[in-house]
């Protein structure tokens, strides 16, 4: 009775003892509806900044989705690395080298001798195999990014070096592997479907269902789904992957890692093969990722782009509740973070900001984020 008391004492004031205020804020639901507290705080404020109400006009409001799914798609990934405890500094590289990629299989030529005779003749492949080069190009675009993920698993495992160091070194070789591909400059393939993925659909179907506009003439690929294709790539990701976290024996595994390797280990958890799909499964989510900044930058192959958007991706992890050291993150979690962190870029260019200031403010954000979480770790361990 003593102890029940004990457990079950209040402060004077009648408000709930230290430990029970420290599990009700411990408590996921209300970490991410704080976290969706914060996104909504800044969404209104750029509202407010931006002037003519131009930051939620239905066009940039969709411009926000689809950028937001490039960094979210990726952060699915990186979340089931973080919550592994590991990095991946490599990701925006691999979303290079999935781009140069699908660019560099539909932009395959051939020579043919005529009939008759007489010079050869240039043929581009897509026009022989129109329906399917762009399907075999994502899928060797995803294959290829999926292998780049294997390859840092296999090198984090095999050397047993710390994942900073192998992703560091994997981020020069993948970009540098996109940049040879590319021979240094970007591709510009046929326009095929592929480019349709994250073009925009929302104010075209809007003017199509209310007959107005200058866009209200017909639905074309993809428009008709009202949301891009990627986006809706993203939401079905994102759906299966908390199932495959809370539900199946590899989140659990993943889980067990981060918080203790070791005893993982003792346990009898698979660490090295589990921790090779991970990194796999990284690489998977940054090719998807790749093919969709493909079809936000209009269909090119593009070996400079996606610098810094390891950034973007960490950060929208960490804001998410993603804790690097390990055994902690949430995939709605890292969505919000992901929104979070398109807002923060998209508003600040809106209202002027210079792009130094915004790097300065995201990389306060994550120290900002990281910091909390330690904080909250040391008083729940009190």
């Amino acid at each position: 009775m003593v102890e029940k008391a004990a457990s079950t004492a209040t402060a004077p004031s009648g408000s709930p003892a230290p430990a029970a205020r420290s599990a009700f804020w411990q408590k996921e639901w209300v970490n991410t509806l704080g976290r969706f507290a914060a996104l909504v705080a800044i969404f209104v404020f750029f509202a407010l900044m931006v002037e003519e109400g131009n930051f939620y006009k239905a066009r940039n409001l969709e411009a926000i989705l689809r950028q937001s799914a490039v960094y979210a798609t990726a952060a699915l990934g990186m979340t089931l690395v973080v919550i592994a405890g590991g990095i991946d500094l490599s990701i925006g590289s691999v979303i290079a080298l999935t781009m140069v990629m699908v660019a560099w299989i539909l932009d395959i030529e051939y020579q043919v001798t005529p009939p008759g005779g007489g010079e050869p003749v240039t043929v581009e492949l897509i026009s022989q195999w129109p329906r399917m080069l762009p399907l075999f190009a994502v899928a060797g675009a995803v294959v290829a990014a999926t292998l780049a993920g294997l390859a840092n698993g296999l090198m984090i495992v095999r050397f047993r070096v710390v994942p900073f160091i192998v992703t560091l070194g994997t981020m020069g070789i993948f970009r540098g592997l996109a940049k040879g591909v590319a021979n240094e400059k970007d591709i510009y393939p046929p326009d095929t479907w592929i480019t349709d993925i994250m073009q925009p659909t929302v104010t075209k179907w809007w003017s199509w269902a209310t007959g107005s506009g200058e866009e209200a003439t017909k639905l074309e690929g993809f428009e008709w789904l009202i949301l891009p294709l990627g986006v809706w790539i993203l939401l079905a990701s994102a759906a299966a992957a908390p199932i495959q976290l809370r539900d199946t024996r590899l989140g659990r595994h993943i889980y067990a890692i981060g918080s203790s390797e070791e005893t993982a280990r003792v346990c009898g958890v698979p660490v090295a093969r589990t921790k090779v799909v991970v990194y796999m499964l990284a690489g998977f989510f940054g090719g998807l990722a790749g093919l969709m900044e493909f079809s936000f930058v209009n269909g090119y192959g593009q070996p400079s782009a996606a610098v810094g958007y390891e950034l973007f991706i960490i950060a929208a992890v960490v804001i998410g509740g993603g804790s690097l050291s390990g055994g902690e993150g949430s995939i709605l979690g890292s969505l919000i973070g992901a929104l979070m962190i398109t807002i923060l870029y998209m508003g600040g260019r809106q209202i002027g900001l210079k792009e130094w200031h915004q790097q300065i403010a995201i990389g306060a954000i994550i120290i900002g984020a990281v910091a909390l979480d330690q904080l909250r770790h040391r008083r729940v361990s009190y």
